[in-house]
């Protein structure tokens, strides 16, 4: 997010994404192999596209919702505009596909709606807040839909497996269970429940429209924060804090998918650390990214919010680290009245 001192300066309308229809004409503006500013014409081709090969496809976690648009977009169109016929933004042109590199009819742009709520989400919390259900989610394919009592118009995504002590646990959602609707809006697929989950703030309570055993049932679901998901443990030095605490450090929970990369034990506990600054105090005193954070000042530490928490508004600047890294535990203190 960039944030520019001037005054006047023209801006675009932003579109609700959401109303979009496939057949809508639009218009694709950027700077293609470098020739200069150009507009290409056409019309959005499919809605909700996903695994597109676009970014880390290992990652298990996908919000995928692209917008696929016939009108020509080439290398060096990506982050231009895709507005409507009224000059409107409704996406960010991201993507081709193509056997050659040029445009072959197949481009993609993510939701302007998307975009938006991840910008706000950053200039509010500095990082991207993802909600959280804790289920194992397919499509619902002709055979599952008869099977599982489907009707003919009815769409939905397929719960096959619910995490222990997760949100959906805790709801009483089960296997089997169809998810119908999501916070009023209708799931045609499971890739549109998992974008509408991670769109979802965490804490919030909604409803889940299902179908069990035939019948339609709405249970009241409280999403939770995805696990994994990045937090900074710096505190607010324009604000006068007092503390520095972890100043620099970048921690994030033990998820499954953390704990395999890393090598982690299965029962360790704590806040992995995923980044260091190499010109803190943290790093001085030897806190390095894949060390786990157990304890804070004796306090045992069970997730990063605990990391972060425990390190508001301290008082002292040494502050004293049980750590888990190299197979073992240790202790160390990290001194920020030392910080350079």
């Amino acid at each position: 997010v960039i944030k520019i001192k001037a005054d006047d300066l023209p801006f675009i309308t932003i579109a609700d994404s959401d109303k979009i229809e496939v057949g809508d004409l639009c218009l694709a503006i950027g700077n293609p192999f470098g020739i200069g500013q150009t507009v290409t014409m056409g019309i959005i081709s499919a809605l909700g596209r996903n695994g597109v090969p676009v970014g880390d496809m290992t990652d298990k976690y996908h919000f995928e919702n692209f917008i696929q648009t016939d009108a020509a977009i080439n290398p060096g169109n990506s982050g231009g505009a895709l507005v409507d016929t009224e000059g409107r933004l409704i996406g960010i042109n991201t993507a081709i596909l193509s056997r050659t590199g040029g445009y072959e009819g197949i481009g993609f742009a993510v939701p302007v709606n998307m975009a938006r709520n991840v910008m706000e989400s950053l200039i509010a919390k500095g990082k991207v807040d993802r909600g959280y259900m804790g289920v194992s989610i397919q499509d619902v394919n002709p055979a599952l839909a008869e099977q599982f009592g489907l009707l003919p118009d009815q769409h939905g995504a397929l719960i096959s497996d619910v995490m222990p002590d997760s949100p959906a646990d805790k709801a009483g959602l089960k296997g089997g269970d169809v998810v119908l609707e999501f916070n009023g809006k209708t799931v045609p697929s499971s890739n549109r429940l998992q974008y509408e989950v991670a769109g979802t703030a965490p804490g919030a309570t909604v409803p889940v429209k299902i179908l069990r055993n035939g019948k339609e049932q709405t249970i009241q679901i409280t999403v939770r924060e995805l696990p994994g998901s990045e937090q900074v443990a710096k505190a607010d030095k324009e604000a006068g804090d007092s503390s520095d605490s972890l100043n620099g450090v970048t921690v994030s929970d033990i998820d499954p998918r953390a704990a395999q990369q890393m090598n982690l034990p299965q029962d360790l506990k704590g806040a992995v650390i995923t980044d260091v600054d190499q010109d803190s105090a943290a790093y001085d005193a030897g806190l390095r990214p894949g060390s786990v954070i157990q304890e804070i000042n004796h306090k045992p530490v069970q997730s990063a919010d605990d990391a972060v928490k425990f390190t508001e508004n301290l008082k002292n600047k040494k502050i004293l680290l049980k750590v888990w890294s190299d197979g073992g535990s240790h202790y160390l203190v990290v001194d920020e009245s030392k910080a350079g």
